[in-house]
């Protein structure tokens, strides 16, 4: 007698790295899928309810100022290093992993209004309005290993008194240069107690430089005429200028699109540039109901964080007009600082409270290890809260945020005023001759004159 036994391998139908878990075999035919879309929306659907269940962007706060953060700055070789400057004239180094102080570098006597790193890690620059600039040694890795109950004091390798107060400094991406700015814009080298630069339009006081990170030459700047100029060290004079109705308190490039930066107004709007065409702005990002103090772009160039006087924390696409995230806290008062990590994963914020808070990029990403089953999953979810979007449910939870009561009154006040004004304008045109009145975007709108 022959038997036929069917037999089959237990691999080809358990799922990898798991022995209790079957294997799910899909047919993609569309015929036998009739409710396919029906239930790639629901799965949308519940993803998005999911991610706001989730977003938990708060992590942690850095305790140890006794007065207002008024500047940060972030280490290129270093990772979990992030370096704070208070009212009071105190510099610290914090080790983000652990929220505690590793480095003190005490000195100034006044407010510290600008900190920098140069490009190897080694040098920290700072700044403030007891008119001098001090260079410091950066420790290595080795203050990160110490116990929580020890804190380093380091003293300058060099301290540079000049005639004016400093409102700013920014270093150099590839050189030896930095630029400090206050009644003009001072160019020094680390090895001269003198600037060996110094450059003046107009006779108002700068109040922020950023070196462009593709063109190490190229720098812009901020002042409190309302104007942002173009420098280059090349020509050792200024190449543009353009004036606004009100006065930018910061700017940042773009790190992946060089030629790109944006600037944060004192109107609650950030604009962005291209610095071969000042006479319109790329695009307007608005959402903020108060002056944005102080901007970050992320490493990779698609996403910046603002801090704003209306005690808030948003971070904005490149390229879109209203915030992706809000981060706001009760305790939480005027932020005058924030910097996104060197691995785009967090945020930081130093604020009037004097507390430096630590902040999730992504509100409900998951820290720690995933499994590959995890990774997956996540990517899943994405991909389909991408691709219905646009429907309304979707949108309507993907966009909901809940706003501090103030924020969210003086919101409606700013929608009611922008609406009365657009309603006037149209009477206006209503009740004019044809083509008398031409009406500008506010991209166009917010720029008084160009000056080369």
């Amino acid at each position: 007698m022959k038997v036929k036994v069917i037999s089959r391998s237990a691999d080809e139908f358990t799922r990898e790295r798991s022995n209790d878990l079957q294997r799910v075999f899909h047919n993609y035919d569309p015929s036998i899928r009739s409710q396919e879309k029906a239930v790639e929306y629901v799965r949308a659907l519940n993803a998005a309810k999911l991610e706001k269940i989730f977003a938990r962007p708060f992590i942690g706060a850095m305790d140890g100022h006794i007065d207002a953060v008024s500047s940060t700055a972030k280490n290129p070789n270093h990772l979990k290093g992030i370096f704070s400057g208070s009212m009071d004239g105190d510099i610290r180094l914090w080790d983000i992993s652990s929220r505690r102080t590793v480095c003190q570098f005490p000195g100034h006597q006044g407010a510290v209004r600008g900190l920098t790193v140069s490009t190897d890690g080694r040098i920290l620059v700072s700044c403030g309005t007891d008119c001098s600039v001090r260079l410091w040694n950066v420790p290595v890795a080795a203050p990160f290993e110490l116990d929580g109950s020890t804190e380093n004091s380091a003293k300058p390798i060099s301290v540079y008194v000049w005639k004016n107060a400093f409102w700013g400094v920014d270093h150099q991406w590839d050189g030896e240069l930095f630029a400090t700015v206050g009644a003009q814009v001072d160019i020094w080298n680390h090895n001269r107690s003198q600037p060996v630069n110094s450059f003046e339009w107009g006779s108002d006081s700068v109040i922020s430089v950023r070196f462009n990170p593709g063109e190490p030459n190229l720098l812009a700047t901020s002042a409190s005429d309302r104007s942002i100029t173009l420098y280059d060290l090349r020509m050792a004079s200024a190449v543009r200028k353009i004036i606004m109705m009100t006065k930018t308190n910061a700017l940042s490039w773009n790190p992946r699109e060089p030629l790109n930066f944006t600037a944060a107004n004192e109107d609650g709007n950030c604009y962005s540039y291209d610095a071969r065409k000042l006479d319109e702005a790329k695009c307007v990002h608005r959402d903020h109901v108060s002056a944005v103090m102080d901007i970050d772009y992320s490493p990779t160039g698609r996403e910046f964080v603002t801090g704003s006087y209306d005690r808030t924390v948003r971070i904005f696409q490149y390229n879109g007009g209203h915030s992706r995230e809000i981060y706001h806290t009760k305790r939480m008062q005027r932020v005058f600082c924030v910097k996104f990590s060197c691995d785009a994963s967090y945020v930081i914020s130093g604020s009037d409270d004097t507390n430096l808070r630590l902040w999730k990029a992504r509100a409900s990403e998951q820290l720690g290890v995933l499994l590959p089953r995890e990774r997956k999953k996540h990517d899943y979810h994405e991909a389909l809260k991408n691709r219905y979007k646009y429907l309304p449910e979707v949108k309507r939870i993907v966009r909901h945020r809940h706003l501090p009561k103030p924020i969210f009154k003086a919101t409606s006040l700013m929608r009611v005023m922008a609406d009365a004004r657009k309603r006037k304008e149209e009477r206006r045109k209503a009740h004019s001759a044809p083509g008398s009145i031409k009406t500008e975007p506010l991209r166009k709108r917010r720029i008084i004159k160009e000056v080369e």
